[in-house]
């Protein structure tokens, strides 16, 4: 196998804007683009090969064909043929809707074993007024919660923070959550498609009709601890793999590169997913496939490859990589 580069899909949404299909050097008759899916294994939504020799062929037909060959073998022992990560793109030019995601548990029960939804945020780029909400300031119940949603005083319970490019929020299943206008951000997650809006800001969807409102089902779903901070700190060293995020569904590095950089993939029996966010350049793998890599663009590295190289352009190229440990 080689490093394979998808078909992107793209989302138009209420609250989309105009910089993903630029950020990504391509062009698009959509509009309203909020989200583009660089890898997807959701049914409906699954990703097709771009070129090569597995061309055309979907993320879905990849994994029943080769297994534990693409996936990793305890990757595909646990999940079977269904790719178990959604990579995405997110502009947001006004507010997403208050949400939370429930965990495996819980959508398992209530969506016919679906798996629930755990996330991470990379600013990728800020407008200089750019901010999002990430979890409770103080303890409410789910009374209280049920109560503020009605009155429209949710927002004043909810950490709302200014951002700028780096910044990174882990979003575990449960935690009250939504992306605020001048948004550009790489999202990792789960594959699930699985969301309880809690609160619209009183707007339409693109029919002209309110959008659903989900408060009694987010009234389990809620994860009512409260942090004292919930964005993630990290070392951003440059010419090295700096962690990020670790957590049982996914292991997420940044790489701020000016040097080539070899990283291992095999000795993690595990996919690796490269994402650049910034600059270009190429990688190559053990077997000496090299595919060109701009900002934008989207690599899954197979399981079986001994380990890949990134070589940066003069200008420097800022990755991000995901892997489950």
């Amino acid at each position: 196998m080689y490093p394979l580069k998808f078909k992107t899909i793209f989302k138009s949404v209420v609250w989309g804007g105009e910089k993903i299909a630029p950020f990504k050097g391509v062009e698009t008759d959509q509009h309203n683009i909020g989200e583009s899916w660089e890898l997807s294994g959701v049914k409906g939504n699954e990703s097709v090969v771009a070129e090569g020799a597995l061309a055309g062929k979907t993320i879905t037909e990849l994994a029943e064909e080769y297994k534990g060959q693409l996936l990793g073998e305890k990757v595909y022992a646990k999940n079977g043929t269904e790719f178990p990560l959604l990579i995405k793109f997110i502009d947001a030019r006004d507010d997403l809707s208050i949400q939370v995601h429930p965990d495996d548990a819980l959508a398992g029960e209530r969506h016919n074993g679906s798996k629930g939804k755990t996330e991470m945020w990379y600013v990728v780029q800020a407008d200089e007024k750019a901010h999002l909400m990430s979890g409770l300031t103080k303890h409410i119940t789910p009374e209280e919660y049920a109560a503020k949603v009605e009155d429209n005083t949710i927002t004043e319970v909810l950490h709302d923070y200014n951002v700028q490019a780096g910044d990174v929020f882990f979003l575990p299943a449960g935690r009250i959550h939504s992306i605020g206008t001048g948004c550009f951000i790489a999202e990792i997650q789960q594959t699930s498609d699985i969301t309880y809006r809690i609160y619209d800001f009183g707007r339409v969807g693109l029919d002209g009709k309110p959008r659903e409102l989900h408060t009694e089902l987010s009234k389990a779903a809620i994860d009512y601890t409260v942090l004292e901070d919930y964005k993630t700190a990290y070392e951003d060293v440059k010419n090295a793999e700096n962690e990020i995020v670790s957590c049982e569904y996914f292991t997420t590095s940044i790489y701020d590169l000016t040097e080539p950089v070899k990283a291992p993939v095999k000795a993690n029996d595990s996919f690796l997913i490269v994402i650049c966010v910034k600059g270009n350049g190429s990688l190559t793998d053990a077997e000496g496939n090299t595919v060109s890599l701009r900002q934008g663009e989207t690599v899954l590295i197979p399981a079986c490859t001994e380990s890949v190289t990134f070589t940066p352009s003069a200008e420097g190229m800022n990755l991000i990589t995901s892997y489950i440990r």
